[in-house]
């Protein structure tokens, strides 16, 4: 498999074959992604990988607090940073509802049904029934460049999965829940809780992972100067 392969072939993937992933690859796909570019060295990037009993007690966490009240699955204790953009123009807030509308319509959710789409956001906090998750987080006292460097390790990393025939599913959804993380893994305060990752092996059949999102012609974000 080339570069191009991978790039082209990764996928947000949203239902996994319930096979596990074997420690020494995933310590692997680590140690190689670690050598990811970083401004001034400083590899601003930690991550708390959980699988088995700590992987199922944090999901039992979350599930049991949606539970109660299924509204949460949106915005869950609410994130330590923004996400998105509090007024998303376009051609961003297009494209945000695109994807949105193709996950749905490939589970045949009706975009009225809104306990369906509820039940289906919940699924984030079950790592989509990847046998690994990751929680990714980045010093408080980290700025822009770092916050790209974290995103070329995550970059290389969903890379380095593709190849070994994993998939991932980079998942900022986690942000949400900073307070129920904090009591079942060691992250301290000075840490920003960034994203969460489900890695493993795809469910090809699965309708959710058949669709590929669509990606802006390059005339719409890049111009030639002697060229």
């Amino acid at each position: 498999m080339t570069v191009a392969d991978a790039i082209k072939t990764r996928r947000s993937t949203r239902a996994f074959l319930d096979r596990p992933v074997c420690a020494t690859l995933l310590r692997t796909l680590i140690e190689v992604a670690r050598r990811a570019p970083s401004g001034g060295n400083l590899q601003p990037w930690r991550l708390y990988v959980v699988a088995a009993e700590r992987r199922a007690a944090l999901i039992g966490a979350v599930r049991s607090l949606i539970a109660a009240d299924p509204e949460r699955a949106v915005s869950g204790e609410g994130a330590e940073y923004r996400i998105y953009p509090p007024d998303l123009q376009e051609p961003y807030r297009t494209r945000r509802a695109a994807v949105g509308a193709q996950l749905y319509e490939s589970l045949s959710i009706a975009s009225t049904d809104r306990a369906a789409r509820l039940r289906q956001l919940a699924r984030n906090y079950e790592f989509f029934g990847a046998p690994v998750g990751i929680i990714v987080t980045i010093n408080r006292n980290m700025l822009q460049g770092q916050f790209v460097d974290l995103g070329l390790f995550l970059q290389s990393f969903a890379l380095l999965a593709v190849e070994h025939g994993l998939a991932t599913c980079m998942q900022e959804s986690w942000a949400n829940w900073p307070r129920t993380i904090r009591t079942l893994l060691p992250v301290p305060a000075d840490e920003l809780i960034f994203c969460g990752i489900s890695l493993g092996y795809p469910d090809s059949d699965h309708p959710i992972n058949r669709f590929a999102t669509e990606r802006a012609e390059i005339e719409e974000f890049c111009q030639f100067f002697g060229l």
